[in-house]
């Protein structure tokens, strides 16, 4: 019998288990997916998710695969460029997700967690009574096409924007707006790299460009609609050509691999979990990929659950679930609201035109939002 079973296996969940079975939990982690496994992702990590992973000590294997992010680099209309140095000593890292992965199950694994590959999780194992529903433990698709009924005192989800266990709760849903999709893909011979992250926002898109460890280039365009999606490489291909801050840098450039395609993009979440389950990572709730906050959200929120789930196993918590609300909503609170503000900005061609013309009058102020996406003060800047 498993204390927790944690399900998926991606940065939330694997620094969930890692947490929990150092406080001495018996955790199964499990995961549809057999690693390593690509994913999309912008393949960079800010300097307060690597402060936190190294708080965690997690940090050391997965800096060995990483190549050092120095800032970013922010395009706009009107010809407005701002680049944001981060302050010495707190940099960013870039590598490739798989990596990242891989790197943070193995971590999972030394802490004393199991993890099992190639399991379909098909919903939560739930009963109710008076108090309302309450989660027992899991379903699994059985190979032998039978559902296999695992029990287990908490569960913690942190499997993804299509959560089988937060969304048939209710817990989560996806919006009817905005409904963004996401097309990224790998290019070798772009021109004008550095050690910098880059987004480029324009009027109906946003394109982020960040080079990894192997001198590629991560590629990734937002878009606010599902047209041309049939066709993700033309799609990609005719999005950097129409820019005329991009076009002349991919001249030359190749896509070493079909491209791949993630939407709709938001998810609203509603609550933390509820008896016997707690969530955390997308889907707990996920905002856009904008400012780069998915993996900050996705390692401290797995962290959170974890320590609220030992705090319930010790007696020093009845309504874990509860409590993980008010500490996501204490932690993340401020990052919402950045992120939302941003995100109306995008929905509206004019409100980005306004804001080209206020960076261009004063940079230090998109300079300052830089840093505080990045989780630092605005450091040096050129």
């Amino acid at each position: 019998m498993f204390d927790v079973i944690v399900c998926g296996a991606g940065p939330a969940g694997t620094v969930a288990a890692t947490v929990l079975a150092r406080g001495g939990a018996r955790v199964l982690v499990l995961d549809r997916a057999r690693f390593p496994r690509d994913k999309l992702c912008g393949d960079t990590i800010n300097p307060g998710t690597v402060a936190l992973l190294r708080r965690l000590q997690l940090l050391e294997a997965i800096a060995s695969l990483a190549a050092p992010v120095g800032g970013m680099i922010v395009t706009g209309e009107h010809g407005v460029t701002v680049e944001c140095t981060y302050e010495a000593g707190a940099g960013g890292l870039a590598l490739l997700r798989r990596d990242l992965d891989g790197a943070l199950l193995q971590g999972a694994l030394a802490a004393g967690a199991r993890v099992e590959e190639g399991i379909v999780v098909r919903g939560p194992l739930v009963d109710s009574d008076r108090d309302g529903p309450r989660v027992r433990g899991v379903v699994l698709s059985g190979r032998d096409g039978r559902d296999l009924r695992v029990p287990a005192p908490m569960v913690i989800g942190a499997d993804g924007r299509r959560s089988r266990l937060a969304l048939p709760l209710g817990l989560a849903r996806h919006p009817r707006r905005p409904r963004r999709w996401a097309v990224g893909a790998y290019f070798a011979d772009v021109s004008g790299l550095s050690a910098f992250g880059e987004m480029h926002v324009r009027r109906d898109r946003y394109v982020g460009v960040a080079r990894v460890p192997s001198g590629l280039a991560n590629v990734c365009v937002v878009v606010p609609r599902r047209i041309g999606l049939d066709d993700p490489a033309s799609l990609l291909r005719r999005q950097i050509d129409r820019d005329p801050r991009l076009r002349e840098r991919f001249r030359s450039a190749r896509m070493v691999a079909p491209p791949a395609v993630l939407g709709p993009l938001a998810v609203d979440g509603s609550a933390a979990g509820l008896p016997g389950l707690l969530l955390a990572g997308d889907a707990a709730g996920f905002i856009d990929p904008m400012t780069g906050d998915g993996l900050r959200f996705a390692v401290r929120g797995g962290e959170l659950a974890a320590e609220v789930a030992l705090a319930a196993f010790a007696g020093r918590l009845r309504l874990p679930h509860a409590q993980l609300t008010r500490l996501r909503r204490r932690e993340f609170r401020g990052k919402w609201r950045f992120n939302r503000s941003l995100r109306r900005v995008v929905d509206r061609g004019v409100t980005v035109e306004i804001a080209g013309l206020a960076a261009l009058a004063a940079p230090w102020l998109l300079r300052r939002a830089i840093a505080f996406a990045g989780d630092l003060r605005p450091g040096s800047s050129a």
